[in-house]
This record gives C-alpha cells, sequence and structure tokens, in this order.
C-alpha cells in the first residue's frame, strides 16, 4: 500500500472518529480514534483526552486522560495546550499547578484562542495560581479583544 493511500485512509478514519466524537457516540468514536492516536495523531489524541477525563464512552481514567492530553499539547495541537492548562489550573487529572497551567494557556494563547487568552488574563488579574501582575492581564485581555482599565 502506498503512503498516500495510508495517510488518505488514516484521514478518513480521522474523520469519521471525529463525526461520531461530534455525535456523541463515544463509544465507536474511542474505537476508531485509539488506533490513530496510538500512532501519534495529535486531534485523535486530544479527544481521547476529553473522553478518558470526563468518562465519555470509557471509564473514567486520569492517567490516560493526562498522557492523551499531553501528548496533543506537546505537539503543539492548541485545543490540548488549553485542555491541558485547565487540568493543571483546576487540578483535575493532575496536582493543581498554577505554574503550569499558565505554561499551556500560554502556549494556546499565542496561537490566537480567545479562550486561553481570557484565562490567562484572568489568572494574572485575579492573582490565581500565579502572582498578580495587572499589566499581563491587561495584555492579554487586550489580546483577547477585550477592553481593560
Amino acid at each position: 500500500m502506498s503512503s498516500e493511500s495510508i495517510e488518505t485512509e488514516e484521514s478518513l478514519e480521522l474523520s469519521s472518529g471525529v463525526s461520531a466524537f461530534e455525535a456523541k457516540h463515544f463509544s465507536q468514536a474511542m474505537r476508531l480514534l485509539t488506533p490513530l492516536a496510538e500512532k501519534g495523531n495529535a486531534d485523535a489524541q486530544y479527544r481521547i483526552g476529553i473522553m478518558y477525563q470526563n468518562g465519555l464512552g470509557v471509564v473514567r481514567d486520569e492517567a490516560n486522560a493526562l498522557q492523551s492530553m499531553q501528548n496533543a499539547a506537546e505537539q503543539g495541537h492548541a485545543l490540548a495546550q488549553h485542555g491541558l492548562g485547565f487540568m493543571y489550573m483546576e487540578g483535575d487529572c493532575v496536582g493543581q499547578d498554577g505554574v503550569e497551567a499558565v505554561k499551556w494557556f500560554r502556549k494556546a494563547a499565542e496561537k490566537g484562542l480567545i479562550g486561553s487568552q481570557t484565562t490567562l488574563a484572568m489568572m494574572y488579574e485575579e492573582g490565581r495560581g500565579i502572582e498578580k501582575d495587572p499589566d499581563e492581564a491587561r495584555k492579554w485581555y487586550q489580546r483577547a479583544g477585550f477592553e481593560y482599565k
């Protein structure tokens, strides 16, 4: 089989898995996305992480949720970086760690995710998990399109 037909097949499997995920057919999504996640597909890893984190189609599994989300985030998947930031901020599937939360929110924010920019701004404004920094808060609120006094 040529590498082009393998890529087409994997693309089709990803598309089917994402469709199942979005239709809330989580058991089917897990079955379709797991082989792709194991091959290193960041989008599949991100969605697998969400399913493990929330017990969707599988029993909640914090270790697999964290590992899958981290694998995708480390590949530069912005939504996974945002998700990993929330895991660290809330202490969900991992110990609460403001510094790590900021690190991952910043990576996603720099890719233009408004939710990450806003969360980062709020963390700096409130000193949530990190030291208060009104200048950083202002910068991120403005990048997200909000006025900040």
